[in-house]
């Protein structure tokens, strides 16, 4: 839904409060939010803001499922005093940002409370700044994968009261079940409760849904890497595997910014694609496989590395690329001699956008030659050697030679 433009007619200024509530309710709200609350018409809001909100004149409305067909009758009410309660900060990881996208800044009034995470540290003395924050509300679980590393102190936001244990176990798992895991319930009323355990002796029962979790990370558990280039063993594969030298070099030859979009085209084990989304949360990937077998396998190398939002299309490119969103950069590691198929990718491209082919036969070779000498770019041709046992001895042993064609779209 795109945010409203500016009317013809004036509207009353800042007609759209958003309060952040605690579970002290009434009692921790500023008088000018309490103010703004009070002046509402309407407020909308979870079952248990409504609550710690009352008593309440105005006509209170219960989210629905899903809470974005609200949206219509908010943006009906266009200039009438209008509130939205929100957990704290509605704008960290709350439900501020997502209504900022529909309503301009200029018409909001935001009320904030301290989040989950500040109020964690307040209880715990760990300094926000330098710990991991993660949400796990209506996410995946692996979603914590790529944070953990010894010594990490990481903030967690929980989905439900079951979501604590899971973590624990997943620490175990990883090997990390040395961790402390400090489960912080209702922070901020009268029920808040906080408790302790090690991830390997997790027993805490009857944990209230409304929790974070907060862990010291500690154990002999291998963390990812930050720099690209992971070893090879690490992903589940067939021998259809870029691999780790040549992918670190993939991924420098990509560039990735912010915000963007990759196409993983003949994904193979989709290792290209997952250290993409690794590099920053905010990167997106859609790998595009025509096997089965490897397809299932690029989803379970997605959960193993902790980027289950990696989207997969089962398909033969070119046909398999029609109607997905143009993206922002495209990596080729299989079939580049497919007639068309980079002149199909490179129309699709947004302007400013990243093309990287890789091919070890002369086929493929060839097909980069062709594109090389029609659209200009970058050839390098990168050729590995690793040191392998010989008899009691050792000596280099080749591996393929890769050339690389990189051309970015005028």
């Amino acid at each position: 839904m795109a945010a409203l433009s500016t009317p013809a007619e004036p509207l009353s200024s800042r007609w759209l409060a958003i309060v952040g509530i605690g579970e002290d309710g009434r009692a921790g709200l500023s008088p000018a939010a309490a103010a703004a609350l009070d002046a509402a018409r309407v407020v909308y809001g979870g079952r248990r803001h409504l609550a710690l909100a009352a008593p309440l004149a105005a006509d209170a409305r219960p989210w629905p499922s899903p809470i974005h067909a609200a949206y219509p009758g908010i943006l009906a009410r266009r200039g009438e005093p209008t509130c939205i309660l929100a957990t704290g900060d509605p704008f960290h990881y709350g439900i501020g940002a997502e209504i900022a996208r529909l309503v301009p800044a200029d018409e909001i009034r935001a009320f904030p409370q301290p989040s989950a995470f500040s109020l964690a540290c307040a209880r715990l003395g760990w300094p926000l700044a330098e710990c991991g924050l993660v949400t796990l509300h209506g996410r995946a679980l692996t979603r914590i994968v790529p944070h953990l590393c010894a010594g990490a102190r990481l903030l967690v936001l929980s989905w439900d009261g079951e979501t604590p244990a899971q973590l624990a176990a997943l620490l175990v798992e990883r090997g990390f079940g040395a961790s402390t895991v400090t489960v912080l319930e209702a922070m901020g009323g009268p029920r808040e409760r906080l408790r302790t355990a090690r991830a390997e002796a997790f027993g805490l029962a009857g944990i209230d849904p409304l929790n974070t979790v907060a862990l010291a990370v500690a154990g002999d558990g291998a963390g990812l890497p930050l720099s690209p280039g992971l070893d090879d063993g690490l992903f589940e594969n067939d021998g259809q595997l870029t691999k780790a030298e040549i992918r670190a070099l993939t991924l420098m030859a990509l560039r990735p910014q912010p915000g963007q979009h990759l196409w993983d085209v003949g994904a193979g084990a989709g290792s290209v694609s997952i250290e993409w989304m690794l590099r920053d949360p905010s990167l997106r990937a859609t790998a595009i496989e025509a096997r089965e077998a490897r397809a299932d396998r690029i989803l379970r190398n997605a959960q193993i590395f902790g980027v289950p939002d990696l989207a997969l299309v089962r398909g033969m490119a070119p046909a398999a690329l029609a109607g997905l969103t143009a993206p922002d950069a495209v990596f080729v590691g299989g079939g580049v001699s497919e007639l068309g198929l980079l002149d199909g990718i490179a129309a699709a491209l947004k302007t400013g956008g990243r093309l990287v082919a890789n091919a070890v036969t002369l086929e493929g070779e060839a097909a980069l030659l062709a594109a090389f000498a029609a659209r200009g770019g970058t050839l390098r041709r990168y050729a590995v050697a690793r040191a392998d046992p010989v008899g009691g001895m050792h000596g280099w042993r080749a591996a393929m030679p890769v050339t690389q064609w990189a051309w970015t779209r005028p």
